[in-house]
């Protein structure tokens, strides 16, 4: 096993069960799965596709909660141990940088990320279609709404936890207003997190592998390890019976994350479970944050068949380990344009 360096916190209750006996996959399912259940506020039917971060003793969530409408909207919880969440039953109360209120008609599959001492929610927005929506906040209390970082069409977009050579980055998969023939992931930065360009392409779907055939997007916030950012990644193909979305793995240059060191030819998790196949979509496991003990452990929080919030956990030696023995053979030029 490879001796890693990575950027992990101190979790004294992080979520955790050690791998089954006799299971060598490089990621494993919460035994009491699922943590948050259809049904788990009044008038809130769904909550998955939703992200976690800790912070001084405090677990912290933004969640994808659809009301009985079926419209989603991002709504604030917290918790103590990472498995039972309070949440507010009212969407989260977004001010623009003026203190003007500035709520937003639906909001879905959040990412949330610490960028120094400020939280960042990246999230598919509505602006003439769907695009990336930016809200900061410093305690969440206060939600301020920042400029949409992209025009239309625009989904899955994934902050990195810190500059890189004096800039702010971001993942994204441009789409269109349906689901989509556009499956490539793409690299954006921004001296400011207004301002955005300088976009490189990163990663192509397909790969060596049909389960990512038809599209991918950027997962968790990337994880910063001596070897690359450590992105974990969703994967679809679209089969006879409807999508299935699985979890992939890649590991990125540190220094330009457009660039892609490996790539997993195999899925690290793929529908399985009655809660990952069956509900409001069938098939689905949509990967959303992960957090890193500094002891390597890690708690994956991922949306199951768009109607549950799962637990995931793995070791990320391994994780690291697996992606490059599995790798399919990465390579491209990274001029202007491409």
């Amino acid at each position: 096993m490879t001796k890693l360096k990575f950027t992990g916190q101190e979790i004294p209750n992080m979520p955790w069960e050690e791998r089954p006996e006799g299971d060598s996959s490089p990621v494993w399912r919460y035994s009491r799965n699922p943590v948050i259940k259809r049904n788990p506020v009044p008038r809130i039917s769904r909550i998955f596709n939703s992200a976690v971060i800790y912070d001084a003793g405090i677990y912290h969530g933004i969640f994808r909660a659809e009301d009985l409408s079926t419209l989603p909207k991002l709504h604030y919880g917290v918790s103590k141990d990472g498995l039972n969440w309070e949440i507010e039953d009212q969407p989260l109360k977004l001010r623009d940088e003026e203190g003007r209120p500035a709520d937003i008609y639906y909001g879905y599959d959040p990412r949330l990320t610490k960028v120094g001492d400020k939280f960042y929610i990246t999230f598919c927005t509505d602006f003439h279609g769907p695009t990336i929506g930016l809200v900061e906040t410093a305690d969440f209390t206060t939600f301020i709404r920042r400029e949409n970082a992209f025009i239309p069409y625009n989904r899955n977009g994934v902050l990195f936890p810190r500059k890189i050579n004096g800039t702010y980055r971001i993942l994204s998969r441009a789409s269109d207003n349906g689901h989509t023939p556009f499956g490539d992931i793409f690299l954006s930065e921004s001296p400011d997190l207004t301002h955005w360009g300088r976009h490189r392409h990163v990663m192509e779907r397909g790969g060596s592998g049909w389960w990512q055939g038809l599209k991918i997007g950027a997962g968790p916030t990337p994880i910063e390890t001596d070897r690359g950012w450590l992105l974990l990644y969703h994967g679809v193909i679209n089969t006879c019976n409807g999508y299935v979305y699985s979890m992939g793995g890649a590991i990125l240059d540190l220094d330009e994350p457009s660039k892609v060191l490996y790539r997993s030819r195999y899925y690290l998790l793929t529908p399985e479970e009655d809660y990952e196949t069956t509900g409001f979509v069938t098939n689905v496991v949509f990967p959303c944050s992960a957090l890193v003990h500094r002891d390597g452990r890690m708690a994956i929080y991922y949306g199951a068949a768009d109607t549950y919030t799962a637990l995931a956990f793995a070791r990320i030696e391994e994780i690291v380990d697996y992606i490059i023995a599995n790798s399919e053979r990465v390579g491209k030029d990274h001029e202007i344009g491409r």
